[in-house]
Parts: structure tokens; sequence; C-alpha cells
């Protein structure tokens, strides 16, 4: 059984993830989030669910400990929430994160609105994690599973990308945890 523990847990990529992981019958969900309220039109009842900030530390290690995948979908100060995560990671001996940041990060001059999430992805190419960094186009509400790959340093391609395929992938990193492993990719739909 995979232990998963999905920080954020109640963002609209989340979401899509939490439906997708729930038909694994391997995986076991804990659900970090700020309030459980947030959940109430999902069916979670066979997941823990812990009220936490992630820039709690004392909360987001003790939740992280014995979990094998950590899963971050978060936003706000982003650089310090990472910084809290590699470091309880580190100290509970959890090798694997998913951690979403966005398309553009490595564009020059970086926009404002983006810095955050490429202080995160620095932060965490500069750990010793297992770590696999997603930088999704922006993100649609589309009923499709459609996606392609773009490799750090490649041009990022397509303008948009489904949260369904966004949670399908990371359905198949979570599956296969060995696959995509020190990996910073760009996420989108094709000719898009």
């Amino acid at each position: 059984m995979k232990k998963v523990i999905i920080l954020g847990a109640s963002g609209s990529l989340a979401r899509h993830v939490i439906e997708k992981l729930k038909l694994e019958p391997d995986v076991h969900l804990t659900l970090f989030l700020r309030d459980r309220r947030k959940l109430k039109t999902l069916d979670v009842s066979d997941c823990s669910i812990i009220e936490g900030d992630v820039l709690n530390y004392i909360t987001l290690r003790e939740a992280i400990k014995g979990q094998d995948i950590v899963y971050g979908n978060l936003a706000g100060d982003l650089g310090l929430m990472v910084k809290n995560i590699v470091t309880a990671m580190g100290e509970t001996n959890v090798k694997k994160l998913i951690f979403i940041s966005s398309i553009e990060i490595y564009n020059e001059p970086v926009r404002s609105i983006l810095k955050q999430y490429r202080v995160a992805a620095d932060i965490i190419e500069n750990s010793d994690l297992d770590y696999t960094i997603l930088r999704p186009a922006w993100f649609t509400n589309d009923d499709e599973i459609k996606y392609e790959l773009t490799k750090k340093g490649e041009p990022e391609k397509g303008s948009v990308i489904s949260r369904k395929s966004i949670a399908a992938f990371i359905s198949e990193v979570i599956n296969s945890p060995d696959n995509y492993v020190r990996q910073n990719l760009g996420i989108n739909k094709p000719n898009s």
C-alpha cells in the first residue's frame, strides 16, 4: 500500500488527483489542508485528513512522517513552504516529491507572479529528493486526457492543459515512482 500525502488538498487540481487516486486500490491518501470543510463536495471517506498549514513546520513534519510520496499543490509563500517540505522530508526519510510549479518560470525576466514558483523549483532541484516537478500550461476543465511533456531546457509547448490530464500524469508517477526521478517537466495539451 502506497501512502500518499496531498499538500493543499482543497485546490482545484488536487480535487481531480484525489478522485483519480481513490480508484487505485493500493493507494492510501492523506489530505493535508487548512480547512477540511473545503472537501465537503468530495467523497473522502477512505482518506485520512489533517488540518494544518505547510508553514507550521512541526505539524507538517508529523503529517509527512510515514508517507511514501508527497504531492504538493500549493500557492502563497512557496519558498518558505518548500523549505519546510524539503527539510521535513529529509528528517522523516521520505524521498519522493511531486510538485506543481508553473509554465514560463524560466523565461527571463521572470514575471513577478511566477517568481515564487521559480524559487520553489530551485530549492527542490538543489535538494537530494527524488522529485518530479511539473510546469503545467494554464488549466482548463475540459473532460479529456491528452498531454505531452517537455524537459527543462526544451522550449515549452502549448498554452493549456486539462486538470484531468495533469491528474492522470500524477497518478502515473505515483504508480511508478521510479519514473521521472529528478525531472522538471513542462506538461501541456498537444497542439494547444
